[in-house]
């Protein structure tokens, strides 16, 4: 895609920021094993930064989405090696540093925070609300990881009918395959993009709207 392919009304759009949290994207991290490195070697703190200012600047509203759990972990579904994994490493604990959004994309007061337990952003959290409440049509997602929560809360954003841009230079996952993979069967559901390419539709470069084929 480039970037004359996308645009969309920034007034009509949100910014979603999925797991941006220590305990999955810092090397100090329960999950470091499986993200630390290809959150580095991709650079994607960076580029999400980056996204994340041009949003904020072009009015965008910019959302936040980050799995947390009480001590004991009694709303987590031990259905998911990934479930497991979770409370093997005592990760994502509510109140815990691990939990908290890292310093680099640190929200804004004004800046809603939604907190989940499953692979998706939507379901029992209020997430839904925010954006209607909003009026937003088109929604932007990054964050870690690509194949896990980052798809799940697109598509499930594609069935309650938004539509859904995964920010590609915005998101990682435990290998690049998994990434690619999710990228290449999102076509078919939403669109990907590069954040130079939404930072480029924020200004007014484009001139297809969002929600066509790429």
């Amino acid at each position: 895609m480039t970037a004359n392919e996308l645009q969309f009304d920034p007034t009509r759009t949100a910014l979603v920021n999925v797991h941006w949290q220590r305990d999955i994207v810092t090397a100090e991290g329960a999950f470091a094993p499986f993200f630390a490195e290809a959150v580095q070697r991709h650079g994607v703190i960076d580029s999400t930064r980056s996204l994340v200012q041009a949003a904020r600047e072009a009015g965008v509203p910019v959302i936040w989405a980050r799995a947390a759990f009480r001590p004991g972990y009694p709303e987590l579904i031990m259905n998911t090696g990934l479930s497991h994994a979770i409370k093997d490493l005592n990760a994502l604990v509510e109140g815990s540093r691990g939990a908290q959004i890292i310093e680099e994309l640190t929200p804004l007061d004004t800046e809603p925070v939604v907190s989940h337990p499953g692979t998706s952003a939507f379901p029992d959290t209020p997430l839904d609300a925010i954006l209607r409440r909003l009026g937003v049509e088109t929604v932007l997602f990054t964050g870690v990881a690509t194949n896990i929560t980052v798809e799940g809360t697109a598509r499930d954003a594609v069935n309650l009918g938004y539509h859904a841009v995964i920010v590609s230079d915005a998101c990682a996952a435990a290998t690049d395959a998994g990434h690619d993979a999710t990228l290449e069967t999102f076509s078919l559901l939403g669109q990907t993009a590069t954040v130079e390419e939404i930072r480029a539709a924020l200004q007014g470069v484009a001139a297809q709207p969002v929600g066509s084929a790429s």
